[in-house]
């Protein structure tokens, strides 16, 4: 197999695609922490941090679920992708080259950079013991949009961490509505998730809520960091989205529940960074 071939196969295994939901995040966090654009050089190694942390991550997730994904007929196909040392090796030097990357941004996030590796890699266990497992997935994602605002600006402040809350809720949200695939999957393993605590319906509900939570902290975070009208505007296109998301997930279909979850979010992380860039650049 071509080396082309090997590296197409494990973006397979680490859903490449699904990094356009925290890097938009990230992008926006450090356009807003800038009040612009900030060097190239600290653009770039937020960008390589976001991808090495990403692929560290779902390398991670890969081998503390390989037994379980192959009794799951949705993620079955997984572990044919790439061999399991390979993904070892792979998880190994992501996190290696994420540290590195902190290390060249600046004293703080490198000091910071195993605390968001453990905060990344703990996910992977907590659907074993906790129904709140879309939370802890949220807060992996979180950690994004505060490292790049710790890449600018070197120093903690409120504004971040509203957006992270944001993150976090609108993660646990969509992920519910996404869980809903592998309910019955997840109650015959003994794996805990919202979906089964509360049941189909209910958690459905339950993240309507999360959303709508979600939306106010991203208002809260565009008022407490002074953003203008392209933020507000693209803040009234992201509840559009999310209705529709919810719209969707009401009818249960696995295939339109699929379009809903990457299509989408998707959008609303591509309108989120498209917002903060035109209000900071424009």
């Amino acid at each position: 197999m071509t080396a082309l071939a090997q590296t197409a196969r494990l973006l397979q295994f680490v859903r490449f695609s699904h990094t356009v939901f925290a890097m938009p995040f990230a992008l926006g966090a450090m356009v807003v922490a800038a009040n612009g654009l900030p060097p190239a050089r600290t653009i770039l190694l937020i960008v390589l941090a976001m991808v090495f942390a990403r692929t560290a991550a779902m390398t991670f997730n890969r081998l503390a679920d390989w037994r379980l994904d192959q009794r799951n007929p949705r993620t079955e196909g997984r572990h044919r992708l790439i061999p399991r040392s390979s993904a070892i090796l792979a998880c190994a030097i992501s996190s290696a080259l994420f540290v590195l990357s902190a290390w060249m941004i600046n004293p703080l996030c490198f000091v910071l950079s195993p605390v968001a590796l453990a905060i990344v890699f703990f996910y992977s266990f907590t659907k074993r013991f906790t129904h709140a497992a879309q939370f802890f997935l949220g807060l992996a994602l979180a950690v994004a949009p505060v490292g790049a605002w710790l890449a600018v600006t070197g120093s903690f402040s409120p504004q971040p961490l509203i957006l992270a809350l944001a993150v976090v809720l609108w993660l646990a949200g969509f992920d519910s509505i996404y869980a809903t695939q592998d309910y019955e999957v997840d109650k015959r393993e003994g794996l805990k998730s919202m979906v089964v605590w509360l049941g189909i319906p209910r958690a459905l509900r339950v993240a309507q809520f999360l959303h709508a939570a979600a939306w106010l902290a991203l208002a809260g975070f565009g008022w407490s960091a002074g953003l203008g009208v392209a933020y507000w505007l693209g803040l009234a296109a992201i509840l559009g989205l999310l209705i529709y998301e919810h719209r969707v997930a009401r009818s249960l279909d696995v295939a339109a529940i699929n379009a809903a979850f990457f299509q989408s979010n998707a959008w609303i992380g591509g309108v989120f960074v498209l917002a903060t860039f035109l209000d900071r650049l424009a």
